[in-house]
């Protein structure tokens, strides 16, 4: 199961593979048809760990693509531009404004949308632009609501002849393309249909992602987690349900905890895998005990405010940055059935 699609087309295929590749310095460079290497490719978020990371990734892959780094602060996007260099620019871009959007998506090809938190998001207004203007989208949703809200416009984009795929980061994304071949693997190999998929999450602090993780990790408190247990939907609450799982070489055994993730749905419908649950956890571990604290001491009406959550974010930030100095940035996803497992990890 890949992430998921929308509508699909060739020349997307190939702006969403670079995009999604790692980035290093010594990454071969892709080459595209004539008709899409000149493409000009919309970042949204594009000042942020996540949104730079693609931008810095699209340009190294692709020299010839022009990069829009789309944003509210243009001091950093100058930076930015000033890293990846003459292909580049900036635009000033409110996402939640229809007239900015289609005013920054009137001469792109492709919008990558990379700016989080998508958690209690009530529309999907770049989504919504992107049809409107014709242009093909891709985002990196982490979000349940969102990315089932995203998929009910499907048709409206298949209307529009446009490529728009959701959930297309590393988790839901990757994570979803590992429980694909767990899956193909028990039914190939074992010749058997699977009971039980677990998706496992791990990062140390902010993961690399900076304080996007914090506002997303604080927010899922807020939500319902939505598992399936037999092939009954089920609901529990957030940050319970701890595992020890292990994680593999250079990570280990961490505990995680359970949350609402989209994975858990799309494998259930998709993979049809009657079990299939998701959790995360941090390191040091007392991240995992105050995250515990605030599911059990704050209202989740509190917890599913944005604004009051970008306070706690602002908060916090210092303090796991300072955190992560000493701890590192990790980032590990183990899916795992009866029978076999499958493990990706990456250092900051």
């Amino acid at each position: 199961m890949a992430p998921s699609l929308l509508y699909f087309n060739t020349a997307a295929a190939v702006a969403v593979a670079s995009a999604k590749a790692a980035e290093n310095d010594n990454v071969s460079r892709v080459q595209l048809l004539d008709k899409t290497r000149n493409s000009r490719v919309l970042v949204l978020g594009g000042t942020g760990r996540v949104g730079g990371s693609t931008a810095t990734a699209l340009s190294k892959l692709c020299p010839d693509l022009r990069i829009v780094v789309g944003g509210r602060n243009r001091e950093k996007g100058a930076a930015m531009v000033a890293t990846l260099g003459k292909n580049s620019e900036f635009a000033e871009v409110n996402i939640n404004n229809k007239d900015s959007l289609e005013a920054a998506l009137s001469d792109v090809d492709l919008v990558v949308h990379a700016a989080g938190p998508f958690q209690q998001s009530q529309k999907c207004t770049v989504l919504e632009a992107a049809i409107e203007t014709q242009t093909a989208y891709l985002d990196v949703c982490d979000d349940t609501n969102y990315a089932f809200r995203a998929k009910s416009f499907k048709g409206r984009a298949v209307d529009a002849n446009i490529p728009a795929i959701t959930t297309g980061g590393v988790y839901p994304g990757v994570s979803n393309v590992m429980a694909a071949e767990l899956v193909r693997a028990a039914r190939s190999e074992s010749k058997t249909e699977p009971e039980r998929l677990r998706f496992s999450y791990y990062t140390a602090g902010s993961g690399g992602a900076g304080p996007t993780i914090l506002a997303t990790s604080f927010l899922l408190l807020g939500e319902e987690v939505v598992a399936y247990n037999k092939g009954q939907k089920i609901k529990l609450k957030p940050f319970t349900g701890m595992l020890n799982v292990d994680f593999g070489k250079g990570i280990g055994k961490r505990d995680v905890y359970l949350l609402n993730l989209p994975e858990v749905r799309s494998a259930h419908e998709v993979l049809e895998v009657p079990t299939v649950s998701a959790r995360f956890g941090t390191a040091p571990f007392f991240w995992n005990w105050g995250m515990e604290a605030m599911t059990n001491l704050l209202p989740a009406e509190f917890l599913r405010d944005r604004s009051k959550v970008q306070q706690l974010v602002e908060w916090f930030d210092p303090l796991v940055r300072a955190v992560d100095g000493i701890a590192g940035e990790r980032v590990s996803m183990r899916g795992s059935g009866k029978r076999h497992s499958c493990f990706c990890s990456s250092n900051s």
